[in-house]
């Protein structure tokens, strides 16, 4: 191995000290397994300055001003998806300075600046940011005893080919393209099952395959009665039912039958998955089940698995999934009432 090329502060404090009692440069250099040029160049630096730090050097000098720094991280700013090439024409019509693309980005890099990935979120209308905040203040102050008698209750799609953008490759220049850095894709995921579910703090509804196009009727029938309620019924009398705002949740049959059951319903503010913590279980799940199953190879098979590894691994899904997402519903209202019925980070 290669000798190294500096010393800590305290080793050229020991260096110096050996040299000093009579140890010659050779031996302080091996005891230290450093390159005998890096102890000349100390003891020759000690008498002048008196001090084992290394002196400061200047380095290069910036191409760029202070006020030149400050508009390249002011036009960053101001237009958040503008790459570096156009912040490095845009610095050239203002001041005449010409940069690399490199450049421009170390100078975002040091105001703490780095291209990152957009979050993807629904987009919110003044509307219904407004219902996002009222719901937030008439929420904020709910105990954990409140939440915990709320059902949260929403579907998702679980697709044959996923691809959650969190895969990465390890790889060498010029393999970008070959078979074992590359992810297939298929069209539309290569087919997908529908799901709905729902939880609350102690308990958990079955997993149902929604299958084609769901109506009121449908979802009255088939969700509603057989799972829901039941669920809601063991619950106690002070439980409280989440669903969004989608057209079949939302039907007059709908309504009347929750109204007749004596079922209290939550106002869900629309476009606000978010707010909704079945959405991380969501994500829990499909990793929990990818990582412990061998990947479906048709849409039959995913259909199959559903039946029997989907239904174990929710029922498994250990207790402390389920506070955790209980607990973050303060903190969500907080959040969504903290940027006037923006987005939050969930």
């Amino acid at each position: 191995m290669p000798p190294r090329r500096k010393l800590n502060e305290f080793e050229r404090g020991r260096a110096v000290a050996w040299f000093q009692d009579g140890v010659p440069k050779r031996e302080v250099a091996r005891r230290l397994q450093v390159s005998i040029s890096v102890i000349v160049r100390l003891v020759q630096r000690f008498p002048a300055t008196g001090r084992v730090q290394e002196r400061r050097r200047p380095g290069r000098p910036k191409k760029t001003t202070p006020r030149e720094d400050r508009l390249i991280e002011r036009l960053a700013l101001q237009t958040r998806t503008a790459s570096s090439s156009i912040i490095r024409r845009q610095l050239r019509v203002a001041t005449n300075t010409n940069i690399s693309q490199q450049t421009i980005r170390n100078r975002l890099h040091g105001f703490s600046l780095r291209s990152r990935r957009p979050a993807v979120r629904p987009r919110l209308t003044p509307a219904h940011r407004a219902a996002r905040r009222a719901f937030c203040r008439r929420h904020v102050r709910w105990t954990r005893q409140q939440w915990s008698q709320v059902l949260f209750s929403d579907e998702s799609r679980f697709t044959l080919n996923h691809n959650d953008d969190r895969l990465r490759v390890w790889r060498r220049q010029g393999e970008r393209c070959i078979d074992a850095t590359v992810q297939e894709k298929v069209a539309f995921g290569g087919g997908s099952v529908m799901v709905r579910g729902a939880f609350s703090l102690h308990h958990r509804t079955p997993l149902f395959h929604v299958q084609g196009n769901l109506t009121g009727l449908r979802y009255r029938d088939e969700i509603l009665r057989p799972l829901a309620v039941p669920t809601l019924q063991q619950m106690g009398p002070q439980a409280v039912y989440q669903d969004d705002n989608a057209r079949p949740h939302r039907a007059r049959v709908v309504d009347d039958f929750l109204q007749q059951s004596g079922i209290n319903r939550m106002e869900w503010p629309a476009c606000s998955p978010d707010l909704n913590p079945i959405e991380n279980l969501w994500d829990e799940l499909d990793r929990k089940v990818r990582s412990n199953h061998p990947p479906p190879r048709d849409v039959q098979h995913l259909y199959k698995e559903l039946q029997a590894e989907w239904q174990a691994e929710w029922q498994a899904l250990p207790q402390r999934i389920f506070t955790t997402l209980v607990n973050s519903m303060r903190t969500r209202c907080v959040e969504c009432q903290n940027s006037q019925g923006g987005y939050t980070h969930y």
